[in-house]
């Protein structure tokens, strides 16, 4: 005799909803009421400026042009143009690099000390001997509130090449004037001074690092020290696995941010040439910034935010690929 099996078949969302009760219809129809500032906004400010974008990168479109006129119609040609653009890809030694090479050779300096210094102020501050820890956590977080354009601008002048506080630091050291570090105004240390004006504000890493370590169990400890482990191969073998997830998030973020990179150089910048010092500083978001905003090319520079969201998905993605060969989640199963 044939077999036949009948698998039950899934119901759908009007189905769901009119098999609900009275109260639970109700919740939901308050729910939506709520989000729906939320979903407006939405619709409004994100998903429709993205479309419209995408429907200008197949055009050849000015601020003030028509983006309906379909004589402006060039298919891919801006996609085209945008990856024969040596502004953006440029390798070659003794030129201006390419924005997007300015951007990642930038992101190779920044993201191991945006991940690495929170983590070690987190197990400083997490230390059973540290007194006072309540203060120290309030003092590193306390930048992070400042509003950030303010932040540029204070430490514009504290890395200031003649009369800056660093400077002078070092000078009261010994280091002869001829061989102070001419930071913002240097190609070979703007961007270490980038990098101190970011580790202003790392103080949300720190405290999600924070909570994360205050998270481990202490029998994990316990068992560690009783197997004869030191502070190095605990932090190592417990610590870094049980918080390894929020070290993910805040790479996730650093990466993200990266190609989001423009405030500084665009604020810092104000009144000398784009890209100074020597085009060191053209990052690949500056520089759309400049073709949409300030040349008013809305085609390519619409072309090149969705280059740009391409390669940061890219990104993201390989990271969630890799993230299951270091991450580690309590709940998981192999």
């Amino acid at each position: 005799m044939e077999m036949l099996t009948h698998f039950p078949r899934k119901k759908t969302s009007s189905e769901s909803f009119r098999q609900m009760g009275p109260l639970a219809r109700r919740e939901f129809r308050n729910g939506l009421l709520f989000i729906s500032p939320w979903i407006l906004g939405f619709l409004l400010f994100t998903l429709l400026p993205m479309l419209a974008t995408l429907w200008f990168s197949f055009l050849n479109v000015k601020l003030l042009d028509n983006p309906f006129d379909l004589s402006k119609f060039v298919g891919l040609k801006n996609y085209i143009a945008l990856f024969k653009d040596s502004q953006v890809w440029n390798l070659r030694p003794n030129s201006s690099p390419g924005a997007l090479w300015v951007t990642v050779r930038y992101g190779l300096l920044a993201i191991p000390v945006s991940i690495l210094l929170p983590m070690g102020i987190a197990v400083l501050v997490n230390s059973q001997a540290l007194k006072g820890k309540t203060f120290f956590r309030s003092m590193f977080y306390m930048p992070y509130i400042v509003p950030f354009i303010a932040t540029i601008f204070l430490w514009s002048g504290v890395l200031n090449p003649q009369f800056g506080w660093v400077n002078l630091i070092l000078l009261q050291l010994g280091v002869p004037r001829e061989n102070l570090p001419g930071w913002i105004n240097d190609i070979n240390w703007v961007y270490p001074a980038y990098v101190l004006l970011g580790i202003w504000g790392i103080g949300n890493a720190m405290l999600t690092m924070l909570a994360g370590m205050q998270a481990v169990p202490t029998d994990l400890y316990d068992a560690a020290k009783v197997d004869g482990a030191g502070g190095l191969a605990r932090f190592w073998y417990v610590t870094f696995p049980m918080i390894s997830p929020v070290v993910f998030y805040n790479l996730v973020l650093s990466v993200v941010a990266l190609f989001q990179y423009f405030l500084v150089p665009l604020a810092l910048n104000t009144g000398n040439p784009a890209g100074f010092p020597g085009g060191s500083t053209m990052f690949y978001n500056l520089y759309l910034y400049r073709t949409f905003f300030v040349f008013q090319n809305m085609s390519y520079g619409s072309t090149m935010a969705w280059v740009l969201f391409l390669i940061i998905l890219v990104v993201a993605l390989v990271l969630f690929g890799t993230a299951r060969y270091w991450v580690y989640y309590a709940g998981e199963r192999n």
